[in-house]
């Protein structure tokens, strides 16, 4: 059996599309089977490393068809001339994005972050990108394609030595998103029940009712909303995109600034759910259940559990909205071009300082702007053009959360 050595690194054609940005790469078939994984599916390299055992239960994926699948691969003229299509960075244990888990993680240790797994995208001198993938570490969700993918795990050694295939990869692409893609594709070129294509990641029909979203659901629509909204701050500000983007950063720099869909879910999403896979699979164990099923499941200190239990969604929504409100005036409006508080690691502290006065907000019955405008008031004059500001990874996050918690007397 062949072996990679990691960080594993290789060009990338950037393709940007309505939805968003995802990049075409080449990869080794045995090198994507060791990194990808569906939510029930995954190859895992046997000891002796004589082959590959597939783990998991997915009753949409035909262990028939895997086997001829197989067959087809041990040919000498097998071909896949179409992509498989992957999202990067998902964590598929607690269904965080593995930026966000690493930089919990690193909060709840007080360690900074030793070494990343996370996936990454660079751009050269010369327009040319590369993707580099740090570890073996499975953390390229199978959005489609997983037939092809999961049947070289019984093609022979040497048929899988000699294949690459062809992907499209998105990067911080949050779960929702992962089911409407798979949806869309497998709904709309083959006559295929759209319900069951959404029942793989864990959904409903897309119209189900919204007693029944789940927590990662429920914060992809509010993204969504906030990017379209008349009212919010981040209309036509949030993208599809991957959080540590150049294009993003450059867009930062001349003030017109953008930021990945991922970083706006991750931020919202905490607000009522520690561990949303967790939560999506206590929803979905039998049969779809309303969100009154997680009342008797795991403990969840997130401030505005019970809300999103309840089924306030509006309360939620108004919340979010009045609070991006009152950082627009205290942050963003007068910010100079070269501020980090527009970029990616500004944005997500300013979400880490909802997180943490959610919760006193909703003891007071106080939701409104100004009640917001006044607690942040104090971090209004901190220049987050700052060179203890510019470190692009967590520990910059992490700088200028504290520095608004310092200002503002929430240490």
């Amino acid at each position: 059996m062949s072996h990679f050595e990691f960080p594993y690194e290789t060009h990338a054609l950037r393709v940007e599309q309505r939805l968003g940005t995802f990049y075409v790469v080449v990869l080794p078939a045995e090198l994507l089977l060791q990194v990808a994984a569906s939510d029930r599916m995954r190859a895992k390299m046997n000891e002796d490393g004589s082959g590959y055992t597939l783990e998991g239960t997915q009753r949409l994926i035909q262990d028939k068809r895997l086997n001829e699948i197989g067959d087809y691969i041990n040919r000498v003229d097998s071909a896949f001339p179409n992509s498989i299509i992957v999202a990067a960075n998902y964590d598929l244990e607690t269904g965080l994005d593995q930026g966000e888990l690493e930089y919990i993680s690193s909060e709840e240790d007080g360690k900074p972050i030793d070494a990343s797994h996370v996936w990454t995208i660079s751009e050269s001198d010369d327009g040319c990108h590369k993707l580099t993938i740090p570890s073996s570490e499975k953390l390229a969700a199978v959005i489609d394609g997983q037939h092809r993918l999961f049947s070289f795990a019984r093609a022979d050694a040497a048929a899988m030595q000699d294949m690459n295939l062809l992907c499209s990869v998105f990067i911080d692409l949050p779960k929702a998103l992962q089911a409407q893609i798979f949806a869309t594709i497998n709904s709309t070129q083959k006559r295929v029940d759209r319900s069951l294509t959404y029942e793989l990641f864990g959904y409903n029909v897309s119209d189900e009712d919204e007693e029944y979203w789940t927590p990662d659901k429920l914060a992809v629509f509010f993204t969504r909303k906030l990017a379209t909204d008349t009212a919010s701050p981040l209309q036509g500000r949030i993208t599809v995109a991957p959080k540590r983007d150049a294009a993003l950063e450059e867009l930062a720099e001349k003030a017109k600034w953008r930021v990945s869909t991922a970083v706006i879910v991750d931020g919202i999403l905490r607000l009522f759910s520690s561990n949303p896979k967790r939560d999506a699979n206590l929803m979905r164990k039998d049969e779809a259940s309303p969100r009154s099923a997680l009342t008797d499941g795991a403990k969840d200190r997130s401030p505005l559990r019970d809300v999103f239990i309840e089924g306030n969604d509006a309360l939620i929504y108004k919340m979010v909205l009045n609070y991006l409100k009152a950082s627009e005036d205290v942050f963003w409006k007068n910010a100079r071009e070269d501020s980090f508080i527009l970029r990616t690691i500004g944005v997500q502290a300013i979400f880490d300082i909802l997180r943490k006065i959610a919760a006193e907000a909703m003891d007071k019955k106080d939701i409104r702007v100004e009640y917001f405008g006044g607690v942040l008031e104090g971090a209004r004059e901190i220049d987050f053009a700052a060179d203890r500001f510019r470190n692009p990874s967590g520990s910059g996050r992490t700088e200028i959360r504290r520095a608004i918690e310092k200002a503002i007397g929430i240490l």
